[in-house]
Formats: C-alpha cells, sequence, structure tokens
C-alpha cells in the first residue's frame, strides 16, 4: 500500500458505478423471499423505498449508502460493519438486515444480490466503544482489501473510544507505516437534543490532523455519501474516514439525490450552489446540516444576493478549490456558518488553516459563542440560538 500526499487529494478519482449494476443491486434490495413476512412497519418502508429508488429514481441516505455497499459487494470486495443498532440503523433508517414478524428469522438484504460477491458481515455490537472499535481497528489493519465499517450510536458515543482515536487511528501510519483503511460513521448535528446527543466532536479529530493521517468529511446529500463511500475502496492508499454522520437529514424532504448522480462523476469536496457571481454580495460556507436551514431561507426570502458553499471534506482542506470560489466572490462579504459553538466545530481549524495557507481569515464567523458544553438542554433556548445564526447570515 502506498502513502497518500498532497496531489491525490486536489480531485476524487471517478466512482460512478453502470445503469446495470444500479439495476442489479436495486432490484436485489428489494426482492425479499416469498415465504418472509417483514415487519408491517418495514414492509411499508420497504414498498416505499423502492418506489422512491427504482421509479421516481431518487435516493434518500438509505438508499445512496446501501446502494453504495452493493456496488462494493458486487464488485468482489467484503465488508465488516459493527456497531450500537447498525443492522435497523438507530434512526431506523437502513435495515441492512431485516426479520420475519412471526419467527424473528434474519434476512441479509446485502448479501443477496448476485451469485458472486463479497460478503456484508454486520453485526450489532454492545455498548463498549473503547473494545469494539479497538478490535475493528485492528481488523482494518490485519485485512486492508476489506471495508471496515463502526458507527456509534450517537456522534458522542465515540468519547468511550478516545484513547483507541489518539493512540492508533490518527497515528498509526506515522508511528509504524501501517495505514487503516476504515471508515467511521458519528451522527452528529444540533437538534434540540441536548449536549450529549448533538456532536461527534469534529474539532477533536480536526485537532489531530496532520500528513493526510485521516479524512474529515461532512456531507449534505445522499449522492455525494455514495461517491464517498466507494472512494474509500478505489484509491492505492488506506487512510480513515471519519464522517460526521446526519440524524434529521435521513428524512428530510430536500436531501435527495438523483440516481444519475451516482452513474457517473466522483465525490464533491466543494458544493456550490447555482448562483449568479455578479449578483451575489455575500457568501455563507458552511458545513453538514445547517445547510438546509440555511437553503430555506435563502429560498424563502429569494436572495439571489446571498449564495452558499458546502465544504464537504474539511481535511484535507481542498485549498485550491477554495481559492477558486474566493477569486470567483472577490467583491462579496465571505462567513463561515456553523451551528457548534465558536471553540467547537470546524472553525478554530480553519482560522489555522487560513493563516498558514492565505496569512490572512477570508471568513467572519457566524455561530453560537465559545461554550463548556457541546449544546444545550433546553429546545427553545436551542431554537433561539438557531434563528439568531439564520437571521445574522439574511440580515
Amino acid at each position: 500500500m502506498v502513502k497518500a500526499t498532497a496531489a491525490d487529494f486536489e480531485k476524487s478519482p471517478a466512482t460512478g458505478i453502470s445503469e446495470k449494476d444500479f439495476q442489479t443491486i436495486a432490484q436485489g434490495l428489494h426482492a425479499i423471499p416469498a415465504d418472509f413476512k417483514p415487519l408491517k412497519k418495514v414492509e411499508k418502508q420497504m414498498s416505499e423505498w423502492k418506489t422512491r429508488m427504482m421509479e421516481k429514481r431518487e435516493l434518500d441516505w438509505q438508499g445512496a449508502e446501501l446502494l453504495a455497499y452493493g456496488s462494493l459487494l458486487i464488485e468482489g470486495s467484503n465488508i465488516r460493519f459493527t456497531g450500537e443498532d447498525v443492522k435497523r440503523g438507530t434512526f431506523t433508517h437502513r435495515h441492512a438486515c431485516i426479520f420475519d414478524e412471526s419467527f424473528d428469522t434474519e434476512y441479509n438484504r446485502l448479501n443477496q444480490l448476485a451469485k458472486k460477491q463479497g460478503k456484508l458481515h454486520i453485526h450489532n455490537s454492545h455498548l463498549s466503544e473503547y473494545g469494539v472499535l479497538g478490535y475493528e481497528f485492528g481488523y482494518s489493519l490485519a485485512s486492508p482489501d476489506n471495508f471496515v465499517i463502526w458507527e456509534a450510536q450517537f456522534g458522542d458515543f465515540v468519547n468511550g473510544a478516545q484513547i483507541i482515536i489518539d493512540q492508533f487511528l490518527t497515528s498509526s501510519e506515522t508511528k509504524w507505516g501501517v495505514g487503516s483503511g476504515m471508515m467511521m460513521l458519528l451522527p452528529h448535528g444540533h437538534e434540540g437534543q441536548g449536549p450529549e446527543h448533538s456532536s461527534a466532536r469534529m474539532e477533536r479529530f480536526l485537532q489531530s490532523c496532520a500528513e493526510y493521517n485521516i479524512q474529515v468529511a461532512n456531507i449534505t446529500t445522499p449522492g455525494n455519501m455514495f461517491h464517498a463511500i466507494r472512494r474509500q475502496m478505489k484509491r492505492n492508499f488506506r487512510i480513515p474516514l471519519v464522517v460526521m454522520s446526519p440524524k434529521s437529514l435521513l428524512r428530510h424532504a430536500k436531501c435527495v439525490s438523483p440516481v444519475e448522480e451516482v452513474l457517473k462523476g466522483s465525490f464533491q469536496e466543494i458544493i456550490e450552489d447555482k448562483a449568479d457571481a455578479k449578483k451575489v454580495k455575500r457568501v455563507l460556507f458552511c458545513s453538514g446540516k445547517i445547510y438546509y436551514d440555511l437553503l430555506d431561507a435563502q429560498e424563502k426570502g429569494k436572495r439571489e444576493d446571498i449564495a452558499i458553499v458546502r465544504l464537504e471534506q474539511i481535511y484535507p482542506l481542498p485549498t485550491k478549490q477554495l481559492e477558486a470560489i474566493f477569486k470567483k466572490y472577490a467583491n462579496a462579504e465571505l462567513y463561515w456558518v456553523q451551528e457548534e459553538p465558536s471553540n467547537m466545530g470546524a472553525w478554530t481549524y480553519l482560522m489555522h488553516q487560513a493563516y498558514m495557507q492565505w496569512n490572512k481569515i477570508p471568513w467572519t464567523y457566524v455561530g453560537r459563542i465559545s461554550a463548556a458544553s457541546p449544546a444545550t438542554g433546553y429546545k427553545k433556548q436551542h431554537m433561539k440560538e438557531q434563528d439568531e445564526i439564520i437571521n445574522t447570515c439574511f440580515k
């Protein structure tokens, strides 16, 4: 396995799949044995998913995620997936495995796609993140050609595995020349659920970023998530991918991608909206879930003078792409907008990177003030803070 260099992160490799493979996977995901009777609620969901994916040709998060795993499996890769409630998905969005309502027998939807394919080994694990992540990290080192994934039930659950992250995940290649290609899915986002269910501690990962040791992403579309997953197995090097995974976006009406988006193209490190640069007076840079709050305000206000730019990959920072956007909007105000307190999230990392790259900070910060806790425990206070962020951006 080779070591990654700066050139490897200037543009992601093509990771689209063929229409034929899409049809194979989509049909396989929804081909339930005649003698198998899923739970009624799951059966209804699956009918809706089938209509959306195969007739409307739209992908929600569940569809894009399973499609990405399925594509790797039919190409011969094996996948190992562990974490609390990963078969169903903590937010009942994945249902990689379904169960018979009468006999409680299990049916793995991803292991029945083709006669010759890789295997999905998916296991619900107990609440011992330190032990489970340590085991999975070791597995990824011993078997670099297999795709190893660990998911936290909420992003903050990764706190229990912090020793594994600091001592091994972020530094093993520098210490011992051993790389891991594992992916961590850490549900993240301020939705008024309180401090212990809001933050995956993005700032801790970013503080450990150097020498292209890990990737940190906060992705806003199912299509881009599809390409991020496939990209992990399509490069000739392996480094961990840490995803600030969504919660409310799993069912957000606007968080969908056309199937055509996964039939071509690659992972987008940055996504711009279609604003007319000549009309734009302010550019809102952001990452993750808050994009949809900003988009809603932009559309309701019909604000053609404001553009929104999504930073999908925070490390390695896509510097050249950012410089092109700065040049494009040379006469506009540039804001960095985030939900997290200013001493958390991406802001302190971006300030440091800005000084290193450009000897100045191009953005004005908009977000919560510094805090000891990741979020308030009061829903009304959360909404007040969230409204203040949006109002500041569009005043």
